[in-house]
């Protein structure tokens, strides 16, 4: 039977004849793990033998179609590049150049089901009085149904957006969201209205996470990388418009303020809508009072309560930029009087 050596090395040291290793050695080229070499009686395999095992060895496989070549950690800068590229290319194919980004919670649904769903939970408590988790269900459901009305307002400002960006003839921006359910689909659902584009930002998640349908087909991505995401959420924003969220609206909305802050990025209008549930959410007059930011930062957002006034406070900020004229470049701040934008 054949014995296994570790190398040709090992072998010759053991005194093997070169001649009896010429014939007795041969390749195991049918090994699925690697190459081996064993010293048997027999002969060296078919030649058609080889190039079967040659097309089948992983390293043939050309570097673009080798998923676990590309898998490795070692390529996660080419992926990276990838991930990027993929959407950076679409959407200049299809002429994108100017965005306003909205942000906001994807467990707020339309009106009609955030009101199934407290009737549901109001019939299952009522079958069963002492439970004390259907109630708690129950009584987060009625706050979710209360926010509800921000869906219309998500997507009356879409309909004005997509309707209206010959007031913003310079930039005619798009509706862009990260593509999910909720505030995220009712955007989506405004552009849709007005027969609008509109693009959706998707990541891989643990959970899939589906697209909502109002998204346009080709403009409709999935990201691997958080910071890939990231960077095309605000490559080419207009303005960011944040209705109630959690902790992913949150993470979107610091990222934005930080980086006008900081000067890394040109800036934008910058519009919490709800005042109530921001001022709920977030004390700024607090990170004020305690000197972690300047008064003047608050003017790097303010507060809007329908569609239609966010819409009117992001042209009216970008006429002001428009016709500053004196050759310095704007601060990006606004002038607010508890947190409403003034002349």
């Amino acid at each position: 039977r054949a014995r296994p050596v570790g190398s040709l090395t090992e072998t010759v040291n053991r005194s093997v004849c070169p001649a009896l290793l010429a014939r007795h050695i041969r390749i195991n080229v049918f090994s699925q793990s690697s190459s081996r070499l064993y010293c048997a009686t027999g002969s060296f395999p078919s030649m058609d033998e080889r190039v079967r095992a040659i097309l089948r060895s992983q390293s043939y496989v050309e570097a673009d179609q080798d998923v676990a070549f590309l898998d490795r950690p070692e390529v996660r800068g080419l992926r990276l590049q990838i991930d990027y590229a993929k959407a950076e290319l679409l959407l200049e194919e299809h002429g994108i150049q100017s965005t306003i980004v909205v942000l906001g919670s994807t467990r707020i649904p339309e009106p009609d089901e955030a009101r199934r769903r407290v009737n549901a939970l109001a019939k299952a408590l009522k079958k069963d009085t002492h439970n004390g988790e259907l109630a708690r269900r129950l009584a987060i459901a009625e706050r979710v149904l209360a926010k509800s009305d921000y869906y219309e307002s998500a997507r009356e400002f879409a309909r004005l957006v997509s309707a209206g960006s010959d007031e913003l003839p310079e930039y005619r921006p798009v509706i862009l969201t990260v593509g999910g359910p909720g505030l995220m689909e009712a955007a989506n659902r405004g552009a849709a209205d007005a027969g609008a584009k509109s693009i959706g930002l998707n990541i891989t998640l643990p959970h899939e996470q589906y697209p909502n349908p109002y998204i346009t087909p080709e403009l409709c991505f999935r990201f691997h990388y958080f910071a890939v995401r990231k960077m095309h959420l605000l490559l080419r924003a207009t303005a960011l418009v944040a209705f109630p969220g959690g902790y992913g609206t949150l993470d979107e909305l610091f990222e934005t303020l930080g980086l006008v802050q900081a000067s890394k990025i040109e800036p934008l209008p910058i519009v919490l809508v709800g005042e109530s549930y921001w001022r709920k959410a977030l004390n700024f007059e607090f990170l004020v009072d305690e000197g972690v930011i300047d008064t003047e930062d608050l003017g790097l957002f303010w507060f809007a309560e329908t569609a239609q006034e966010t819409w009117d406070s992001i042209v009216r900020w970008r006429l002001r930029q428009r016709t500053r004229g004196d050759g310095r470049p704007a601060s990006g701040r606004m002038s607010t009087v508890n947190g409403k934008v003034v002349e």
